[in-house]
């Protein structure tokens, strides 16, 4: 593979994608605020670098990863941030769910330095990454999208373009969330329901995830609420809860009411006040089953 692909972010999404480019032929030089989390890729011949700037080769790509808003914000226009070292035909591919208007600012700032801004959102877990299973959303530049797509086929199962308004992709993801976590509410409280009657969660788990409902998120959330497995998690409550309030934001900016996103965020804040933002974000079916009067046991995991 010709050029040095830049890479910021190595968190629970991060290192499994990045290890998949490495081992698909790309070379890479990596950054992340915490150093000892680039080790495993170092070993495997990447390059780690002691700032963002310095992940970025003249005319090349640099993917970021990274939990929101301000860390993309801080790793980009921060000091030694990465749009110091952009320069002409430089591609930044951004793969973190941010606020749409986010994305256009930034997109706004590339611009000024012909670099190109594409917003790459996912959808899948961190053994998603791992398999190469993920679902890309994909906005921004059309010739940017055509240098980065051979990428991204190797780490994904799927790609959708919406278009060159750089903000889109991130429209479409915080609508899939908001879909992901509306389902994530229905599950636990049809499964309570059934508990409190006599009837076991798995059983009835299994049957909408065969029958009515046969899709992933049925399927593999289903399972996790019916067995209450919410620990480790592999997308944090908390997370959730911006994405859920990044939803709202972007309805507010475009005068649409969001009122189940409503019902969702308060769900959602209490939980995080209530010590749990640190679980699986199916572990909002724990707050059902407390209302509920049954009371769970929290994993140790």
């Amino acid at each position: 593979m010709s050029g040095v692909i830049g890479f910021v972010g190595l968190g629970s999404m991060g290192l499994p994608l990045a290890t998949n480019l490495l081992e698909s032929g790309y070379q890479l030089r990596v950054y992340n605020r915490t150093a000892a989390k680039a080790q495993p890729l170092v070993e495997k011949g990447a390059i780690a670098v002691a700032s963002p700037a310095e992940v970025v080769e003249p005319g090349g790509i640099v993917i970021t990863l990274l939990s929101n808003d301000q860390a993309l914000e801080e790793v980009v226009l921060g000091k030694q941030g990465l749009l110091s070292s952009l320069t002409a035909d430089s591609v930044h591919l951004s793969m973190s769910t941010v606020a749409p208007a986010t994305a256009q600012k930034l997109a706004a700032q590339h611009e000024q330095q012909g670099a190109h801004y594409l917003a790459a959102p996912v959808f899948g877990r961190p053994d998603a990454v791992a398999a190469r299973k993920l679902w890309l959303c994909l906005s921004g530049h059309d010739a940017a999208k055509v240098r980065v797509r051979p990428l991204l086929e190797k780490v994904g199962q799927g790609i959708f373009d919406f278009g060159d308004e750089a903000g889109a992709a991130n429209v479409v993801k915080l609508a899939g969330n908001f879909l992901i976590i509306s389902a994530i509410e229905a599950m636990a409280e049809a499964f309570t329901l059934a508990e409190k009657n006599g009837i076991d969660r798995t059983q009835i788990a299994n049957l909408f995830g065969q029958t009515l409902f046969a899709c992933p998120i049925y399927q593999n959330y289903g399972r996790m609420i019916a067995q209450q497995q919410y620990e480790p998690a592999g997308f944090k409550l908390s997370l959730g809860l911006k994405d859920v309030t990044l939803a709202l934001q972007t309805a507010s900016a475009s005068q649409m009411p969001l009122p189940l996103a409503s019902l969702l965020h308060d769900r959602l804040l209490a939980a995080v006040a209530n010590g749990k933002g640190d679980i699986d974000w199916t572990g909002l079916a724990l707050t059902v089953s407390e209302e509920a009067g049954l009371k769970r046991e929290r994993s140790e995991e």
